[in-house]
């Protein structure tokens, strides 16, 4: 009994050590400084789109959010060497969205890392055989370069942004980003992990009238960046899925296995996106993504405003994300589709068993090992009578 004791007590020790670790390292994690500015140093309100500029400070290190709508949207993120950068814009060629170094982060010599993700296109098409296949039967793009955007609607180190196009039926096309002090997850699913070095971006299309009754959609993205842009998709693969029901891996865009820095970027996502804007278990729809693939940089600047104003000779590559497999309910059943990412800066966040998986596993994996120790002290004694009952001892 007393070794079955002391086995009950090992588990429950394990427990809380975990516990405790878990809670030591969420408090020693990196913590940040937020400020938000919209149009920093402008005048007035500039015309064709705002510039929202979040800038997260540590001990001795800035990032630079800048969210634009000067044509598509898009999230640049610099990270520099010092707590002290600085963001300056020449709103006078800035406007204009053709001269390139109107969007300056000071000094430049302190930049580290930086890259770029534009949201380019949205794409339709009418899946008459249910084969969630896009090859054919594309209806032309949404360029959300032209669609029309509101001005952002900001809440603390939060923006909306609505847009819509001119033959959208109603509805509209939404992203909200969201800035971190600290270490958290999202109160909606997918309740991504963040951390301090990163955002979160949440798009969706809320109301808009589809053009077939089977339509489904993709999303294009582009990744600009310098020296290390992201060019590859890592999948990886998880047991835990606490936080997201059913889905058990996690994907994220990243540079090339070639780069050496650590000091670099990323884009994460679960391939899940949401039918309804209060998603439950049976509102979720897989999401796939294609290959990322070299694409004119020339082209993304034409784009987005943000792009020309801050690369001269931006490195580009595309892909798309589509939502829903073959089976699944098509866009027409809800009207609604809404999909959430991470973008940061350094190592992509990682899950982690919590501690109530880690409590599971104990019990499920110690109640075995108990009830042998329980069966040994019991059986031990018996078999020991057994055997006294059995032979006499010899003179």
């Amino acid at each position: 009994m007393a070794a079955a004791g002391k086995k009950c007590s090992g588990v429950l020790f394990l427990f809380l050590l975990f516990s405790l670790f878990s809670l030591s390292q969420s408090l020693l994690s990196d913590s940040r400084k937020l400020s938000v500015e919209l149009n920093p140093g402008a005048a007035s309100l500039p015309r064709g789109g705002d510039l929202l500029h979040v800038r997260a400070v540590g001990d001795n290190d800035t990032l630079h959010f800048l969210f634009c709508s000067q044509g598509a949207p898009t999230l640049l993120l610099v990270h520099t060497n010092t707590s002290s950068s600085t963001v300056q814009v020449n709103w006078s060629q800035f406007v204009e969205r053709n001269h390139s170094g109107s969007l300056k982060v000071e000094p430049e010599s302190s930049i580290l890392y930086s890259s770029a993700l534009v949201f380019s296109r949205l794409l339709e098409y009418d899946d008459v055989n249910d084969t969630a296949d896009p090859i054919s039967d594309l209806f032309p793009p949404y360029e959300l370069q032209d669609f029309i955007w509101s001005r952002f609607n900001l809440s603390g180190p939060s923006a909306l942004l609505c847009g819509a196009a001119a033959n959208f039926t109603n509805g509209s096309l939404c992203l909200q980003l969201s800035a971190f002090e600290s270490e958290g997850r999202g109160q909606s699913w997918p309740r991504l992990l963040h951390t301090a070095n990163s955002s979160q971006v949440r798009v969706w299309l809320d109301g808009v009238l589809p053009r077939a009754s089977r339509s489904r959609f993709l999303l294009e993205l582009k990744a600009v960046g310098g020296v290390y842009p992201l060019s590859r998709v890592e999948v990886h693969r998880s047991i835990d899925d606490e936080f997201t029901p059913s889905i058990f891996q996690v994907s994220q865009w990243v540079p090339t296995e070639n780069a050496s820095s650590a000091d670099l970027g990323f884009v994460q996502w679960k391939p899940v996106a949401y039918r309804q804007s209060n998603p439950a278990l049976e509102d979720a729809t897989p999401c796939r993504h294609s290959d990322p693939r070299p694409q004119s940089g020339e082209a993304a600047a034409a784009a987005s405003g943000l792009i020309r104003a801050f690369y001269a000779e931006p490195e580009t590559f595309g892909m798309n994300v589509s939502f829903g497999l073959a089976g699944e309910p098509f866009y027409n059943s809800t009207k609604f589709l809404s999909w959430t990412l991470l973008v940061g800066s350094g190592s992509p966040p990682v899950d982690s068993f919590s501690p109530l998986v880690v409590s599971v596993m104990a019990v499920g994996l110690g109640t075995p090992m108990i009830l042998l120790l329980l069966g040994g002290v019991f059986v031990l004694p018996a078999e020991e009578g057994a055997a006294s009952a059995t032979y006499e001892p010899i003179n």
